[in-house]
């Protein structure tokens, strides 16, 4: 069944661990491009690329890409998509996809299922994507946030920390890495902005805890396919480089 759905791919030039990173070339194109290009093989109705840089939008440009400029003020790439979809004019009921401009080798598959997994559900307003975590080293490290989900899929909680907790020792049967990618319905992506933080978000660094704080559902399916690799250090460079 074809879905309807819109990609917004938020890309800033000041990250903090590397400067300039949409624009870092991987195998002979920007990592900006890359993520674009796994965008076209998707079945949504448009793409666009939102930034606050000159130098991105006009890389963007430079490979075909839809580009909206947006303010400088932004603290998170969710708050950018907040503007883009004012921009653009997108109705509320519409599913935007906020695809991170650092989500290098995400399948597409995985883009159509987790908009799927929100048009076929009318009841929720975000849905997101995880995996299994069968490693000891990724259970325990705080870079890869962990979820736990309920038996009728959505979110209980997610995490930096080892969850569900194994008291027996080991990584447990049923630890899943969080997938950062995420579909919305464009007027909760509005409200959900004027939310004020909260504390477990803070403690955690993990915006999504603000839908579960406000009570709102965030529908997680297992992914179809394996995940790509997001490219936030210097070492997930240097792997993407030479994979």
């Amino acid at each position: 069944m074809q879905v309807s759905f819109c990609i917004i791919i938020p890309a800033r030039y000041d990250s903090t661990r590397l400067p300039g990173k949409p624009l870092l070339d991987i195998k002979g194109k920007p990592l900006l491009q890359h993520v674009f290009d796994t965008a076209t093989d998707t079945q949504a109705k448009s793409i666009t690329i939102a930034t606050d840089d000159s130098r991105i939008a006009d890389s963007a440009k430079s490979f075909g890409a839809s580009v909206i400029m947006t303010s400088e003020e932004h603290e998170s790439g969710t708050d950018r998509i907040a503007e883009a979809i004012n921009l653009l004019e997108i109705g509320d009921e519409e599913v935007v996809v906020n695809l991170q401009g650092d989500e290098y080798g995400l399948p597409a598959a995985l883009i159509n299922q987790v908009a799927s997994n929100l048009y076929n559900r009318p009841e929720r307003q975000v849905s997101t994507l995880c995996e299994a975590i069968s490693d000891l080293d990724d259970y325990l490290d705080p870079n890869i946030v962990k979820v736990v989900f309920d038996k009728f899929s959505d979110a209980v909680y997610f995490s930096r920390s080892p969850i569900p907790m194994n008291r027996s020792g080991g990584c447990p049967e049923y630890a899943y890495r969080h997938i950062g990618v995420y579909a919305y319905r464009a007027g909760y992506l509005r409200k959900f902005t004027q939310l004020k933080p909260c504390a477990i978000e803070q403690s955690e660094a993990l915006e999504q805890l603000r839908i579960i704080h406000n009570n709102e559902k965030i529908h997680v399916d297992i992914a179809a396919d394996k995940a790509g690799t997001g490219i936030d250090t210097a070492n997930d460079l240097k792997l993407a480089r030479i994979k």
